[in-house]
């Protein structure tokens, strides 16, 4: 009997590119930019984003903080979806390339979520990733 061969899928590589979401290098789901403009509303000013960094610290050594912001900075990405807006400065940005960010609510709570193909690993909360 000859021998066949199957492909193996490929390894993902540190040089590999990230994925980016119609240019953007991060993504943004409809359910977080509905959730982004229902809080500017609440908070009667449509002008506020939502603000994403990247720290040291939480249990696996790096943590996302999430926050309101009327201010777009010179060093800042801007990545819009249906009318809402995201900053995320220069430096956070490179531990999030490729990541996308959804607000999910379900029995636990709601709140949002980032999927990160560069981190390795996370903790239980989610707000705390390691590469």
């Amino acid at each position: 009997m000859p021998m066949t061969e199957t492909a193996q899928p490929e390894a993902k590589t540190a040089s590999a590119a990230p994925a980016t979401f119609n240019g953007d290098p991060v993504g943004l789901t409809a359910s977080a930019a509905r959730r982004i403009r229902k809080v500017a509303e609440a908070e009667g000013n449509p002008a506020l984003a939502l603000r994403i960094s990247v720290s040291g610290g939480g249990c696996s050594g790096f943590q996302y903080a999430f926050s309101l912001d009327e201010t777009e900075t010179q060093d800042d990405i801007v990545i819009e979806r249906d009318g809402a807006k995201v900053y995320i400065d220069s430096i956070s940005l490179e531990y999030l390339r490729g990541a996308e960010i959804d607000f999910v609510e379900d029995l636990s709570g709601a709140g949002f979520q980032i999927r990160n193909p560069l981190a390795s690993s996370s903790c239980g909360c989610g707000n705390s990733f390691s590469i």
